[in-house]
C-alpha cells in the first residue's frame, strides 16, 4: 500500500490533487468529511466533545457554531478540541485504508488540513503541500464560499503560510493555475511520476 498525503490552506486546491490521484485508482479520504461524518455518527466522539465542551451537543447532535465559538476565543480549547477529533479521525482512516488493502487496494490519499499536525503524516510514504498566491486563495475562497473579501482574507490569514509547507512535507505543487481542470492534469502527471 502506498499512501499519499496532501495538505494545504483553503483554497490552495487540494480538492483538484485529490481528483487527480483518485483518477489513478486511489482510495481518497478527506478528513474533513470524516470529520463531519464523525459528528453525526460516532457516540463515543460525541460524548468526549460534550464532557469537554458542555452545551454543545444538543438533542443528540453537536451544535457546531456553538464549538466553533468556544474554541475560536480560546487556545487551550482549541488544542482540546484536535486532540479529541484527531484521534477519532486517525482511528477512521486507518479503518478505511486498511479495509482498502484488504481488497486489493494498492494506493491511497489523504486529504487533511492538519496532516502533520494530527500525526497522520506518519502513516504516509510521501506528503505533498499544495500551495498557492494569498490572493488566489481569497479570489478562490470567495467564489466557492459566497464570502466578503475580509471573511476569505480572514480564513487565509488563520492558517499556515506557504513556508510551512515548504519545511514540512515532501514535496510541494504551487497552484498557479487559472482553472481547477488544468491544476488536476498537473497533478496527474506529478503523481504519475511518483508511482
Amino acid at each position: 500500500m502506498f499512501i499519499i498525503g496532501i495538505t494545504g490552506g483553503t483554497g490552495a486546491g487540494k480538492t483538484s490533487a485529490l481528483r487527480a490521484i483518485k483518477s489513478l485508482g486511489a482510495l481518497t479520504l478527506d478528513c474533513d468529511e470524516i470529520y463531519h461524518e464523525l459528528l453525526l455518527n460516532n457516540a463515543e466522539l460525541k460524548s468526549e466533545l460534550s464532557t469537554r465542551f458542555p452545551g454543545v451537543l444538543c438533542n443528540g447532535s453537536i451544535n457546531r457554531k456553538r464549538l466553533s465559538e468556544v474554541v475560536f476565543i480560546d487556545r487551550a480549547a482549541l488544542i482540546d478540541l484536535n486532540a479529541i477529533t484527531h484521534k477519532y479521525v486517525n482511528q477512521e482512516v486507518e479503518l478505511r485504508i486498511s479495509d482498502w488493502e484488504e481488497k486489493g487496494g494498492k494506493i491511497a490519499a489523504i486529504d487533511a488540513i492538519a496532516l502533520i499536525e494530527s500525526g497522520i503524516s506518519e502513516k504516509c510514504d510521501i506528503t505533498i503541500g499544495v500551495t498557492a498566491p494569498t490572493e488566489t486563495r481569497i479570489s478562490r475562497i470567495m467564489a466557492r464560499d459566497g464570502i466578503s473579501y475580509a471573511q476569505a482574507e480572514m480564513r487565509v490569514n488563520a492558517q499556515k503560510p506557504a513556508s510551512y509547507y515548504i519545511d514540512n512535507c515532501d514535496a510541494v505543487i504551487e497552484n498557479t493555475y487559472d482553472t481547477p481542470e488544468e491544476f488536476e492534469l498537473k497533478c496527474g502527471d506529478y503523481f504519475k511520476s511518483v508511482l
